[in-house]
């Protein structure tokens, strides 16, 4: 057999055994509200390729080379357990039993002994206030996420009508993206009822100009978390009037908050969330993306002070061509033009890692792209380190660490902002970039600013709701120190 024909026979033999893999991810999320994943990356949704893409590029990422045929014995038995609603990292059972003298089954049992006759959790109903970039994504990823109705449910999206036909442009905004590509699934409207139908999902579509006059009751929704995506109200007082409608229980910015509101970065501080904090913010995709970088580094080698410069897309605040505005610069085209902006998100970095207060400044460049942008950290450390210890160090912490979802890693002399648009982590270090002389060093931080800060306000949302499966095999947590 000449090499052209062992290649094609050695694919499609990959093609099979991801093709028998697809029914048994889905029959383990409809049935038993069971998650599976490859360290960490979801399997339900891919296609056969991509299953065999994720399968390679987990070992690309330093994980250990995963062979299909394993991952395909660990989900069939998966099938025949049933176990109890948990999100799995089926790799992680693979390498866990290549360990074991065990046999499969009896493995599997033992490993994933606590979600044998777990329950899902209570359904919580989730209401976007604003259908703009961020309520959009967040949609589609509670979308994707719809298993049997537990857990966090989107319920309702509130806008301002626009026109006659409002309905079925809002649902043509939600079914095809210049950014991120169509809808994986089917958008339909019912006119009659208002509603927007996406894989099944019935999302009512409210029409008000005041939070405080919606009866959400009346549509059948109760004790609602508001995901707030106007970012017109930033303070307690103006985010206040969602919780006088009926219906209301909590409400989640997605923008920084003003006062003394928390900002919660998923990861930093999502353990100070507590059951009577009825208005939360999310913070900045700046701030989500850059604190858990700065996070690891001054754990491991102390920040005596930094400069954090963001290279940031576009954003619709801008003007298309030259305009009034009312902001400094923004008047100006923002698809021709490189524009030096304000940001908060050195100063907000204090607001979820406190130790850092006062030691960060901060400016932004706007730039013309739609969407990824770029965080150029420049750090003064106590203690020196090469560029080699810092790379292996942060390619460790986003592999191992608590901060794994959160911190991604890449060493590539070939990438480019298009390639990390839907990222689902905050940050992605850019291995290659580093920079590092003695005490002084550069670091390079890639981030999606719309889908992978999305990924964490969902996080957020999931310890507001109490609603995230327990998560097996457990990690051994490595410790973000050096």
């Amino acid at each position: 057999m000449n090499d052209f024909a062992a290649h094609r026979d050695d694919w499609m033999a990959k093609e099979e055994l991801a093709e028998r893999m697809i029914p048994l991810i889905g029959a383990l999320r409809r049935e038993h509200e069971v998650v599976t994943s490859l360290h960490g990356h979801r399997l339900l949704g891919l296609s056969t390729t991509g299953v065999i893409e994720m399968h390679e590029r987990v070992a690309q990422l330093g994980h250990g080379q995963l062979v299909l045929g394993e991952t395909l014995a660990v989900l069939q038995a998966l099938s025949e357990i049933a176990p109890g609603a948990s999100s799995i990292d089926v790799a992680r059972l693979v390498e866990g039993h290549a360990g074991s003298d065990q046999p499969l089954d009896a493995y599997l049992r033992e490993a994933l002994a606590p979600a044998m006759g777990a329950t899902p959790a209570a359904p919580t109903d989730v209401v976007l206030y604003g259908f703009g970039r961020i309520g959009r994504l967040l949609a589609r990823i509670l979308i994707a996420h719809t298993g049997g109705g537990s857990g966090l449910r989107l319920r309702a999206i509130v806008v301002r009508r626009g026109s006659d036909d409002d309905l079925v442009k809002r649902a043509s905004l939600l079914l095809r993206d210049s950014v991120h590509g169509k809808f994986a699934g089917s958008v339909t409207v019912d006119e009659d009822a208002e509603q927007i139908i996406a894989n099944g999902t019935r999302i009512q579509v409210i029409y008000s100009d005041d939070p405080a006059t919606v009866d959400y009751t009346a549509h059948g929704i109760h004790d609602a978390i508001i995901v707030d995506n106007t970012g017109r109200w930033r303070d307690e007082e103006g985010l206040s009037r969602h919780l006088q409608a009926k219906g209301v229980a909590r409400v989640l910015l997605t923008a920084p908050g003003k006062g003394e509101l928390k900002n919660i970065v998923h990861g930093i501080n999502d353990s100070t969330i507590l059951p009577d904090d009825r208005i939360l913010s999310a913070a900045s995709c700046t701030t989500n993306a850059i604190t858990p970088v700065l996070k690891a580094i001054d754990e491991a080698y102390g920040i005596v002070r930094g400069h954090v410069e963001t290279v940031h897309s576009f954003t619709n605040d801008q003007n298309l061509i030259d305009n009034f505005h009312k902001g400094d610069r923004r008047g100006r085209s923002a698809v021709l033009n490189m524009v030096i902006a304000e940001t908060g998100a050195a100063k907000a970095v204090a607001r979820a890692l406190p130790e850092l207060a006062g030691k960060l400044t901060g400016s932004a460049i706007r730039v013309p792209t739609p969407d990824v942008s770029l965080a150029v950290l420049h750090l003064t450390l106590e203690n020196p380190a090469t560029k080699d210890e810092l790379n292996d160090y942060l390619r460790r912490v986003s592999l191992h660490s608590k901060l794994r979802q959160q911190i991604d890693y890449v060493e590539s002399p070939e990438v480019v902002s298009t390639d990390f648009v839907g990222s689902h982590r905050a940050g992605i270090v850019d291995g290659l970039a580093t920079i590092a002389n003695d005490s002084d060093v550069v670091l390079y931080v890639w981030y999606d600013n719309e889908y992978g800060y999305s990924c964490q306000v969902i996080r957020v949302l999931e310890v507001m709701a109490g609603s995230h499966p327990v998560v097996l095999p457990p990690r051994r947590e490595v410790t973000l120190r050096a």
